[in-house]
């Protein structure tokens, strides 16, 4: 049952990607990001400026195929280290596919949504965002609270489907969503 239980959740995964246009960019196994080309839903106030609403953006997902598994002991050092790795080397992926790719020049910022970091606080994650040049902003789904509970459902679904050891580390009413999002110059700089 619980085998049915992930593909169920992976194969709606697959097919939200596609209908949101969310999509694989690279053949690098190591790449755990996929970017979806979007445009700002609020105003985004960044260090140089404000991005406006409706300015174009690039959205960075997790690639959770590629998410190295979790230990079954939990978070380590040398699982934090590969991830962070994967996770530099995945957004320097992102800037050379920015650099190539003609539809996405008038991106002008890097971003998205994630239930990774906490927005207070002092957490591993936050920590690593800012060292890579992100803004941390909250998270305000549009539709309210309801639907940040149906977001938060989903997301737990993906970790049961893909990492369940997470579930162990997460506790799915303390499930937080925050943005990071980094000007487009900055981006290109840095990676």
């Amino acid at each position: 049952m619980k085998t049915l239980g992930r593909a169920v959740i992976r194969r709606f995964d697959a097919f939200l990607c596609r209908c949101l246009g969310v999509y694989e960019f690279s053949s690098d196994a190591e790449c755990i990001l996929r970017v979806q080309k979007a445009v700002a839903a609020r105003p985004l106030n960044l260090p140089g400026g404000v991005i406006p609403k409706g300015a174009a953006v690039l959205k960075i997902h997790l690639w959770n195929e590629h998410v190295p598994p979790m230990p079954a002991a939990g978070p380590d050092l040398a699982w934090a280290a590969h991830v962070s790795r994967c996770f530099v080397r995945s957004l320097h992926s992102v800037a050379g596919l920015l650099r190539k790719e003609p539809s996405l020049t008038g991106a002008r910022a890097v971003g998205g949504v994630t239930v990774l970091l906490p927005t207070e606080g002092r957490s591993g994650s936050t920590a690593l965002m800012k060292r890579l040049g992100f803004t941390i902003l909250p998270y305000h789904n549009p539709l309210g609270s309801f639907s940040e509970f149906w977001e938060n459902l989903y997301t737990w679904g993906l970790m049961w489907a893909y990492n369940p050891i997470s579930l162990q580390h997460h506790q799915f009413f303390r499930l937080h969503r925050a943005e990071i999002w980094m000007p487009i110059e900055n981006f290109l700089a840095r990676f």
